[in-house]
């Protein structure tokens, strides 16, 4: 049997960059508080855990004070620098530079979306710690929408300007771009034009990994796709494998491993999320081949 991790998966460079941050914070501090989970993967918070960080909730950073706390790739809202003001807390910002960005970008067309009585709508996860942040810039008036229902709360009258969450996937946003853009059009006569703008904020690095782990679908028998539970982006890019492969399994680690999933001849494919740490899919590989050296049946 034939294992290969795919190169191109794995942290991206702002989760890289939160845990370089975190990891080097803690060499000099006994305890590190991080506002939710540094990355939706439980492997990597437990190993983090282990080393001091601690994972808190918005609630209890309200009752914490004369403190360092982390902020992670995700981005926060306003509200939240408010409060380390407030209560003598100091941030440690890892914020991913993309979402920074996008949160100014979201910022500035909220602006002038209310000078034109205009709505701003959010293609992402509602209560995602991304979208919060970013409805955040928008003193909560964002419309979030992730499937065909949500676009009933959308006032086709109006003018619309579209947004996505860094980590959806690109060919989501473009349908429902189309959709949006085809109810202004049934909404209104020839005659009315209403603004509508489509903003298409999908990081690149991830929105890249569709056609590269396509590529390494079709090359492969089987294909473990390795992520946490909770990763938005996990979900999506397993369903990018699914559709290529269909012996694609979804895993956390490698205990989920299943001997009737393999042939001896077969190719396996281990990839993962942009929230999946390489150690943890170099740990599936070994084990897999661990089952094989046992002369598991395989």
């Amino acid at each position: 049997m034939q294992v290969t991790i795919d190169k191109n998966s794995g942290y991206c460079f702002g989760v890289e960059f939160a845990i370089k941050m975190a990891e080097d914070e803690m060499e000099q501090s006994e305890k590190l508080y991080c506002l939710g989970d540094i990355v939706h993967n439980d492997m990597e918070v437990n190993r983090l855990s282990e080393k001091g960080l601690v994972v808190i909730d918005r609630e209890q950073l309200q009752d914490l004070s004369d403190c360092k706390v982390l902020i992670r790739a995700h981005g926060e809202p306003p509200e939240t620098y408010r409060t380390a003001i407030e209560n003598n807390i100091e941030l440690i910002d890892a914020s991913c530079p993309v979402v920074l960005k996008l949160q100014h970008r979201v910022k500035t067309a909220f602006d002038r979306m209310e000078r034109e009585n205009g709505q701003i709508v959010i293609y992402g996860k509602k209560g995602h710690a991304e979208v919060i942040g970013l409805t955040g810039q928008t003193l909560e008036k964002a419309i979030v929408v992730m499937e065909e229902s949500d676009l009933d709360k959308i006032d086709y009258k109006r003018p619309v300007t579209l947004f996505s969450q860094t980590t959806k996937s690109t060919k989501g946003f473009y349908e429902l771009s189309e959709k949006i853009e085809d109810r202004i059009k049934k909404s209104n006569s020839e005659f009315e034009e209403v603004p509508f703008n489509a903003n298409d904020s999908i990081c690149r690095q991830v929105s890249n990994r569709e056609p590269q782990l396509q590529r390494f679908s079709r090359e492969n028998d089987v294909i473990l796709f390795v992520s946490g539970k909770k990763s938005s982006n996990g979900k999506a890019l397993y369903q990018v494998c699914l559709n290529e492969n269909p012996r694609s399994y979804f895993i956390e680690n490698e205990t989920e491993l299943n001997p009737e999933w393999f042939n001896s001849e077969d190719k396996v494919g281990v990839c993962g999320a942009t929230s999946t740490p390489m150690w943890l899919m170099e740990q599936v590989k070994t084990y897999l081949e661990s089952m094989e050296e046992n002369a598991l049946p395989i």
